[in-house]
């Protein structure tokens, strides 16, 4: 780095291109080493999630540090852990003192992003496409660069890197960068060692924070939508299954009121079958036949969004949409738990009939997955994650005896070790998504990691819910404004530099949090203090809290 240009060295054996970016015509050129002057000041960088323009110019967002989470199909994955952000201008002599206020602002959003967990990416593996997309491209496909051909829906950076993708040349100075979760972990059943992957995706359209984004919008993309997918490989053979999550999609909103759970309000003035149909288009498209899985209360303030999914799933039935309501707080109250077999019994013909995708050591395709699973809740979070934890069982359940793992006769509930990685990590999946989405790790993931539902798992749950409820009220609306600067939906106008950052806060948001804090506090110190039937009494409440919480830049 000089105070004139950013220079950005490939540190590949044999790489001689260096990538040069003026500081102040902001072009960016290929050049050589030599190029490079001796005064220059130099760092170690892991790679570059693009550039930005705020109030002062324009910035470098780089990644400073990474972690290995495994390797898949011979191809590391890696998780960024640190990010650096860079103005392209060598002082702020320009900007008057509200300009460097609201350009602080503005930074504080970009930094609240890059500590938001869940970045991860591979410089030579596309993590954007499910194993069997991968398996269906073209030879011209798999010769194109990584941004180019890296599906678009799942590139967290894409705004970012619409420099680089512009110049075709640069592409390999960049990676698009998934937002999820990723999990890589080596199972032993039978003595045979096999690899087991889980992978979540974060859609970057409609994206947002619970309460501040819900339904879907124009174009049909719904609010926290995440396709998972399961992979194992063993022996040279490989098989995967994918699920897919989002919001209810239609147009309905749920903005934070400071009530503990504001009443959802479906809009009157558009036309919800238009988008309902353009959402399942394209998830035909994309995945084969739908199978819906609303899990939503079937009463309530959640019965008018289960009626109106139902009745609009109907009106669009055409062999390749189908749907199943399953109302998850009633059937498993009072601690019952197993009933969610009832679903799973219930929904086995079609996940027969859909299959999964499966590879033989010789590459040859037995399998392709003809549809998949769409489950829902309100949030799309903790009874979502449950269902698709146990889905996804029964579907390596086949996959592990089709490669050879399982004998005949042999479950994985009964293969204590990998099922403690199996429960494991279907819930740091929960947690992950729901850290992103709703500010809180998951509610239930006591089910998920041990098979059981206990009563500290609800007080873990009712604490969980509090915090929700305070994120959602009083910071989820910077988190919000933070996600659209950093994906393009808001951007600074590079003539006119006002900012919509200049509002007078009332007292209440002052003072309300504070209060709020104290509440809770006290709450938790009772329910620690409680005895037995308090504690049973709170259960049977806590079972029926949904998992349901955050402002966008005018």
């Amino acid at each position: 780095m000089t105070p004139e240009k950013f220079f950005i060295e490939a540190c590949d054996e044999g790489a001689g291109d260096v990538l040069a970016i003026d500081r102040v015509s902001t072009e960016m050129t290929l050049t050589v080493k030599k190029d490079v002057p001796p005064s220059a000041v130099t760092r170690p960088i892991v790679g570059v999630m693009g550039t930005i323009h705020l109030v002062a110019g324009m910035y470098l967002i780089i990644i400073t540090k990474k972690k290995k989470v495994g390797d898949l199909l011979g191809h590391t994955i890696w998780k960024a852990t640190d990010f650096d952000i860079i103005s392209y201008k060598k002082t702020m002599l320009h900007l008057t003192d509200s300009q460097m206020q609201d350009n602080k602002a503005f930074l504080s959003m970009l930094n609240n992003m890059m500590t938001m967990d869940g970045f991860y990416f591979s410089s030579d593996y596309d993590l954007t496409h499910s194993l069997q997309r991968l398996a269906n491209t073209s030879p011209e496909f798999q010769d194109m660069s990584l941004l180019e051909r890296a599906d678009q829906r799942f590139v967290w950076n894409g705004h970012l890197l619409r420099e680089f993708i512009a110049q075709p040349e640069l592409h390999k100075f960049s990676y698009p960068v998934l937002h999820g979760f990723i999990n890589v972990k080596s199972g032993c059943i039978n003595g045979k060692v096999f690899d087991w992957v889980l992978i979540s995706r974060r859609s970057c359209f409609r994206a947002g924070v619970r309460y501040y984004v819900r339904g879907i919008d124009s174009e049909g993309h719904a609010a926290n939508f995440i396709e998972t997918e399961q992979i194992v490989q063993y022996n040279g053979g490989k098989a995967s299954f994918v699920q897919t999550r989002g919001s209810i999609p239609f147009f309905w909103s749920q903005r934070p009121n400071l009530k503990y759970k504001p009443k959802p309000q479906i809009s009157k003035t558009t036309s919800h079958l238009d988008g309902f149909q353009r959402h399942f288009d394209s998830q035909v498209i994309l995945y084969g036949k739908q199978v819906i899985l609303n899990l939503v209360n079937q009463k309530g303030s959640e019965k008018p969004l289960e009626q109106a999914f139902a009745k609009m799933a109907s009106s669009v039935a055409n062999g390749m949409v189908r749907y199943v309501a399953f109302d998850f707080h009633k059937e498993c109250s009072q601690m019952r738990w197993d009933r969610l077999q009832i679903l799973v019994d219930n929904v086995s013909e079609m996940q027969d009939e859909f299959g999964y995708f499966l590879v033989d050591p010789e590459g040859v395709v037995l399998t392709q997955q003809e549809g998949t699973f769409r489950s829902n809740c309100m949030d799309c979070l903790d009874r979502t994650n449950v269902i698709q934890s146990l889905l996804a069982r029964r579907s390596l359940q086949s996959q592990l005896q089709r490669l050879g793992v399982l004998h005949v006769g042999q479950r994985i509930e009964e293969q204590a070790d990998f099922e403690k990685i199996y429960k494991n990590a279907w819930a740091d999946n929960a947690n992950a998504c729901a850290k992103q989405y709703a500010g809180t790790g998951a509610l239930k993931t006591d089910f998920t990691r041990t098979g059981k539902r206990t009563y500290w798992g609800l007080l873990m749950d009712g604490w969980n819910s509090m915090i929700r409820y305070y994120k959602n009220n009083f910071s989820d609306g910077f988190r919000q404004d933070s996600i659209d600067l950093f994906l393009g939906n808001y951007m600074v106008d590079e003539v006119d530099m006002s900012t919509p950052l200049q509002v007078q806060r009332d007292w209440k948001f002052l003072t309300l949090p504070v209060i709020m804090v104290v509440a809770f506090s006290m709450c938790i110190i009772c329910l620690l203090m409680a005895g037995e039937e308090v504690l049973f009494s709170l259960s049977r409440y806590a079972s029926g809290i949904s998992e349901t919480p955050g402002k966008i830049l005018p």
